[in-house]
């Protein structure tokens, strides 16, 4: 038994397998760039969509508040 066994110094990995983690690293980096410009995408729709909603929902508050009046217009006039 030498010193390097057991509770001794790690060996190096092989370098094929520095190689092949400096590869797969690279390529989760792109993947995770990639998925942040998806997210980004994502998420200008998702403003985009609500800028719609609040839009449609100020609109319908207007035409809910110009109902009211009509319907107490005519309830005035029917007496």
């Amino acid at each position: 038994m030498s010193d390097d066994d057991g509770w001794g110094a790690v060996a190096p990995p092989p370098a094929g397998d520095i190689i092949k983690d400096a590869l797969k690293k690279e390529q989760l980096l792109k993947e995770i760039a990639a998925s942040q410009q998806d997210l980004r995408t994502i998420l200008a729709r998702v403003q985009s969509v609500q800028k719609e909603v609040d839009k449609l929902t100020s609109g319908n508050e207007t035409l809910q508040m110009y109902i009211d009046n009509l319907t107490v217009q005519m309830a005035k006039s029917r007496r």
